[in-house]
């Protein structure tokens, strides 16, 4: 990959690891639920006028959202709420690589490497030293509610990967680019009503509509710092990677997403991790390095993006 792709490929990692932050600040002004519906809504408009629909099957388009993108943010934006640290949420979050590559294996009957599988068990072990040492100031129903969030991104990609499949068997000669940019757009349609359905059911209407008339300008800089920048051009740069280069040669670099978010969660909350958050963490990094830097391979080329 040339440097200025290298470079691209690691600011796109710094943007995902400040996105943590991001939210962290933002669902300190409004109720979590309200928050994502907000985000999706202003990643909708006005892209969903510029972007083609995708070239895929609307349930999968459904699917795509409901997992990927209403299921796992969701979640972490509850967790995030509820006092997950943004750096330690950051961390766990990549436990998804281990969770894809078992629903991979259960759903699309990938049969999974040695490496893989030797990752997988590395992950999950380095998982359970987390949650085993993680500090008292992480509740641990907020640290469920992350791993759930990894859980359904895990579940997203595996969606993804399957309708990317079907795509290419439909229209072969379609762009990966483009193709994951309208994915990301129009499966955005699934997440702002149920949203802030929940967050009326949730939160009552009196505190949805405090929200939406006081929102402050910590609130806006999140929306459009997690909306624009971590989910469009997050997203455009990293389809555009992954339709030049093998996945092999792209995936490794969010192993800096988790390294930024901890570092950028110390310098401005001045989070620091446990010795056994920081034991688990070192775990599941590697089984994450060890799943996913392999030999490349043709198939590599077509894996499914990784979001943020």
């Amino acid at each position: 990959m040339p440097l200025r792709h290298s470079l691209l490929a690691t600011l796109v990692t710094v943007v995902w690891g400040l996105n943590f932050l991001a939210i962290d600040h933002g669902v300190a002004e409004v109720p979590p639920a309200l928050f994502v519906a907000i985000r999706f809504v202003v990643v909708l408009l006005p892209a969903i006028f510029l972007v083609p629909r995708p070239a895929a099957r609307w349930r999968d388009v459904v699917a795509v959202g409901a997992f990927m993108s209403l299921g796992q943010f969701g979640l972490l934006y509850t967790a995030l709420a509820l006092g997950m640290p943004p750096g330690l949420a950051s961390l766990v979050l990549q436990a998804q690589v281990a969770f894809t590559v078992l629903l991979a294996l259960a759903v699309l009957r990938e049969v999974p490497t040695a490496a893989q599988v030797a990752g997988v068990v590395l992950g999950a072990a380095g998982l359970v030293v987390v949650a085993l040492g993680r500090g008292a100031a992480t509740p641990a129903g907020a640290f469920l509610l992350t791993v759930l969030a990894s859980a359904s991104w895990a579940t997203g990609n595996v969606v993804a990967r399957r309708a990317a499949g079907r795509r290419r068997a439909a229209a072969p000669a379609g762009s990966p680019a483009l193709a994951g940019l309208s994915m990301t757009v129009w499966s955005a349609l699934v997440v702002p009503v149920p949203m802030l359905a929940l967050s009326l059911v949730l939160d009552g209407p009196d505190a949805v509509g405090h929200a939406l008339a006081h929102l402050g300008w910590t609130a806006v800089g999140s929306t459009l710092y997690t909306a624009w920048l971590a989910s469009l051009f997050g997203y455009g740069v990293w389809n555009m990677l992954l339709s030049r280069y093998p996945a092999s040669s792209v995936v490794p670099f969010t192993m800096l997403v988790p390294v930024v978010g901890l570092a950028a969660a110390w310098v401005v909350e001045r989070e620091v991790p446990t010795v056994g958050e920081a034991a688990g963490g070192v775990l599941l990094l590697l089984g994450v390095a060890v799943t996913t830097v392999r030999p490349r391979r043709r198939h590599d080329r077509h894996a499914p993006p990784v979001p943020a």
